[in-house]
């Protein structure tokens, strides 16, 4: 009851409700809330702090920023905030206004990430610089996954791509990857009706900051044959899933063409079937069937499932 009654406490001021609002439809950092309420960034701290101690924000640390969304919906703060929300009308005009200023901050942010990628020359469309089927890629993929999931993880998520396109079969998402503006252009492909539930941010894939066995479902899209320890990443993934989760790797098939390995700066040349399988069973995952989409490169999509501890018994047995 006093948990309750703490978060209820916390969430009923005015500024604390419309920093709640703003959540609920993407991240921002303090300066971002800033600009968007007309406020000072030490008088929000202070309720950012309080709601993130209530349970009713998470919390990023990332550089010199700190990033703030809702929680899951399946945890008590995330379930709590999203019911109070509920219970405003649409057309609140104090929200209506915020939510304008919102897109405004948004856009501004999308710009300058694109405007970054554009001065360092970069391509962020792995799949356009090699030509591959990306639609079928997609449709593969999705195939390869449940009709619902609890819990997803992308890994290497980039653009957030992923995260959109699976969003309506998810009940909470999460997007890690190790480049700030890969994160800036996600956080803003984020900022859409619907896709509240999803948030990205910076992580070191060999050493993801996230609690054992807290996802049921681990995507790695185009991101192993970046890896220098590819068993160190697969390892990571198995520790934060929970058991009878899915691990989904969509990679390259083993090839020779070097003059992609060199444009693109690609640590492996794909990988085999058993190679792959090899880093899963080592990981103690049981894998299931691969599946190929041709293409002027092959790409292949391996699925494996967390191991329960009989299973694993009647593998290692002679």
């Amino acid at each position: 009851m006093e948990t309750l009654l703490t978060a209820l406490r916390a969430a009923a001021e005015i500024t604390r409700l419309r920093l709640l609002g703003l959540a609920a439809g993407g991240q921002f950092c303090v300066t971002e809330f800033a600009e968007i309420l007309g406020q000072s960034q030490p008088r929000l701290s202070r309720h950012l702090r309080l709601l993130g101690e209530a349970g009713l924000l998470d919390r990023a640390r990332e550089g010199a920023n700190t990033w703030f969304t809702l929680p899951p919906p399946n945890t008590q703060g995330g379930a709590l905030a999203r019911l109070l929300l509920a219970r405003i009308p649409e057309d609140d005009a104090m929200l209506v206004a915020d939510r304008r200023q919102a897109a405004r901050v948004v856009a501004e942010r999308a710009r300058a990430a694109s405007e970054a990628f554009q001065r360092a020359g970069a391509d962020w469309d792995e799949m356009r610089a090699l030509n591959l089927p990306a639609e079928a890629v997609e449709h593969a993929l999705v195939a390869a996954l449940p009709e619902t999931v609890g819990r997803l993880l992308d890994i290497g998520t980039g653009t957030g791509a992923l995260l959109e396109r699976l969003a309506p079969r998810v009940n909470s998402a999460l997007g890690v990857d190790a480049s700030r503006t890969m994160l800036a252009l996600a956080r803003t492909r984020l900022a859409k009706p619907g896709l509240g539930h999803c948030a990205v941010r910076l992580a070191d894939m060999y050493r993801l900051p996230l609690p054992d066995a807290g996802f049921d479902l681990v995507v790695l899209q185009m991101v192993l044959h970046y890896a220098e320890d590819p068993a160190g990443v697969i390892a990571e993934a198995a520790r934060v899933l929970r058991p009878g989760g899915q691990v989904v790797i969509v990679d390259l098939a083993a090839h020779t063409d070097r003059a992609s390995l060199a444009r693109l700066a690609h640590r492996w040349p794909g990988f085999t079937d058993d190679e792959v399988r090899t880093l899963l069973r080592q990981a103690g995952l049981t894998v299931h069937a691969a599946q190929t989409v041709p293409g002027p490169l092959d790409v292949r999509i391996w699925s494996a499932v967390h191991a329960s501890a009989d299973i694993l018994a009647l593998e290692t047995t002679p």
